[in-house]
């Protein structure tokens, strides 16, 4: 059997060349796919508009989205009434941005009101219930939902000074939105007496002491030692010891000033107005030192009129006076 060596020879260059052209081909192709793929991604997602959802229900806004192919970020808050509870709020990007699809959508919704109805204050304390109310306004974002009418009624009953006798509205009724309560608040019983305790001799500190757990009212003024009497000491008092006198009455009582001063050293008498109130509120009186130290000088249920404490305290020492925990006063003295 004869081979012809040519027909061999372009068997082989037909099929060589068949290949070649197959790989270029698809070099070819994968450039085009590579290029497509680029512009593809260069283009991006495709875009869209956000619509407009604010104060429609959560429901319905996050069908609109999803029509969009936007996604919601959902924030919860408080607001002044249960009307809005479930609708949205706010919403950011806002209306009519455009925005890539898939974006999220942060959506503000409505809880309504953090109660829903009156609760029974009767019986508690006026203070703690405005600390109540304070904490109530602080979760509903600072939003005022209940607040206290003011000027309030105050009558004489058995009932501690400061019980809320009678509240408007009734316990049990709904909030619908920002609502004022009215109360009739106990001034405590009439004709109250109390008996004057022994402060003659005592110091300053002590003295301070015995007001704190009596709750008697007091007024200070101070004076120049005469020969024999000690130093920052009481040494008289308006009503002798064992005295009745009705409650709330001014007992004056009188300090001789300190034997000597150390270097840096103040002495004297802190004194400041406090607007009367129908009965006794919890003052406090402190001292901070200029090494950062706190210490408490005097607290004391008082209701009201001119607030005077003996001191004597390093140079720079920052008094600050306070009531129901809110501050009134803060002052430096011996600058």
């Amino acid at each position: 059997m004869e081979f012809n060596l040519s027909s061999i020879e372009g068997y082989i260059a037909n099929h060589l060349r068949l290949f070649i052209l197959s790989v270029i081909g698809l070099i070819v192709l994968a450039g085009i796919v590579a290029v497509s793929v680029f512009f593809i991604a260069v283009r991006g997602e495709e875009q869209t508009m956000v619509p407009d959802v604010t104060g429609k229900e959560l429901t319905a806004a996050l069908l609109e989205l999803q029509v969009k192919e936007l996604y919601p970020r959902i924030q919860l808050r408080y607001t002044q009434t249960s009307r809005d509870k479930g609708l949205i709020l706010e919403q950011d990007p806002l209306p009519g941005s455009i925005v890539k699809a898939g974006r999220r959508i942060r959506l503000v919704v409505s809880q309504g009101v953090v109660v829903n109805r009156i609760e029974n204050f009767v019986s508690r304390n006026i203070d703690e219930v405005r600390m109540d109310l304070m904490t109530l306004q602080t979760a509903a974002g600072g939003l005022p939902l209940l607040t206290i009418k003011e000027p309030m009624m105050y009558e004489f009953s058995p009932e501690r000074a400061g019980t809320i006798l009678a509240q408007k509205p009734e316990p049990g009724a709904e909030i619908s939105g920002p609502l004022s309560l009215e109360f009739v608040v106990s001034r405590g019983r009439d004709n109250q007496t109390i008996t004057v305790p022994q402060f003659t001799g005592l110091t300053v500190s002590a003295a301070l002491e015995l007001i704190s757990s009596t709750g008697i009212n007091f007024q200070f003024a101070a004076r120049e030692r005469n020969d024999g009497e000690r130093g920052e000491t009481v040494v008289s008092q308006s009503f002798d010891e064992s005295s009745v006198i009705p409650v709330n009455t001014l007992v004056q009582l009188t300090v001789t000033m300190p034997e000597r001063l150390a270097d840096n050293e103040v002495f004297g008498v802190f004194s400041y107005t406090i607007p009367r109130n129908p009965y006794p509120l919890a003052v406090r009186l402190e001292a901070l030192f200029p090494s950062g130290e706190m210490r408490r000088l005097i607290t004391v249920n008082y209701t009201g009129g001119e607030f005077t404490v003996p001191y004597k305290l390093p140079s720079g020492t920052v008094l600050i006076l306070s009531m129901l925990n809110r501050e009134l006063l803060r002052e430096a003295i011996g600058d």
